[in-house]
């Protein structure tokens, strides 16, 4: 007999639980935001209104279903399993946050402040809860055939095997933020550059970093929708001199293609801000930036939808 999904709650320490543990009582908590402005009141609603959401979700799975919640730091040590029914409380970059430790299980977005998070991923309120855990228990067991092709996402593999994935963007640059120096390649065309770093975007991610670089350089490349099997990519700041390039710093990536970065000084990269889990490389050491073969499977807004 098959075990019943688990619901697993995914979210993160709200202000208010930060502020305890780091002044340790309420009213100290008050004093200090007082000193900046700010009112206990507004800081306890937003705790509040997490964990109305929180008690809104896990109430919502039926009663055999097993139930796990972690918090936004653990994520990298949380076991997943394929039986899984992931929801993110919580800000859109939760769901980024998540994503990259998936391998297929449904995620639904919970938002529960719609007035302060524009709901991207997190496309619904607590109150949907019920009927977006019946449409994401419809899509397990996670990674037979699913009804959707899911989001795409990133993924950058070293030439020693280690692989990292995001959903919004990889970030290959100088551990400390100083110049990188590297070899960028794109099919035949290789530059040796010294920049700022390399972004590279999916379409869920072409709202944010991407977005602003993008923006800002005014370019004419055609960003790629979220449902849309590409990447795009951007070097940040390339600085021309006698020895580095600057004539590649933007492109598209299609399926089965690649772009490829040699170090030349020591190198770090990371997904979606999560500087923490990374992966480095020393001099001489490649990583090829291209679509990952994983998906996400987010439960968008017309598949709660029900009759």
């Amino acid at each position: 007999m098959a075990l019943a999904p688990r619901l697993v709650v995914v979210h993160r320490r709200t202000e208010y639980e930060e502020l305890v543990a780091r002044h340790g009582t309420r009213q100290q908590v008050g004093f200090f935001l007082s000193t900046r402005g700010r009112t206990l009141d507004e800081v306890e609603a937003r705790h509040a209104a997490q964990h109305d959401a929180l008690a809104a979700v896990i109430g919502a799975a039926p009663v055999e279903w097993r139930r796990g919640t972690v918090e936004r730091a653990d994520l990298a040590r949380f076991a997943f399993s394929p039986d899984d029914i992931v929801v993110a409380v919580g800000q859109d970059g939760l769901v980024a946050n998540v994503a990259k430790y998936l391998t297929g299980q449904p995620v639904v977005g919970i938002n529960p402040e719609p007035a302060r998070y524009p709901g991207v991923l997190v496309q619904h309120p607590p109150s949907a809860a019920r009927q977006l855990l019946g449409a994401a228990a419809r899509m397990l067991p996670a990674g037979v055939a699913p009804a959707t092709p899911g989001r795409v996402m990133v993924e950058a593999e070293l030439d020693d095997g280690q692989v990292i994935r995001a959903l919004n963007e990889l970030y290959v640059g100088h551990p400390s933020h100083q110049s990188a120096r590297y070899r960028v390649s794109s099919g035949e065309a290789e530059e040796r550059q010294s920049s700022s770093g390399v972004l590279v975007g999916t379409g869920t991610g072409s709202t944010g970093w991407c977005r602003s670089v993008w923006q800002e350089r005014q370019s004419t490349m055609q960003l790629p929708r979220p449902d849309e099997a590409a990447l795009c990519w951007f070097v940040r700041e390339a600085w021309p001199s006698p020895a580095t390039g600057t004539t590649q710093v933007e492109g598209r990536l299609q399926e089965g293609h690649a772009l490829t970065i040699t170090a030349e000084s020591e190198l770090v990269v990371f997904g979606d801000g999560i500087e923490a889990d990374r992966l480095l490389l020393g001099w001489g050491q490649s990583v090829r930036v291209r679509i990952a073969a994983q998906r996400l499977q987010l439960v968008e807004a017309d598949h709660g939808r029900g009759p």
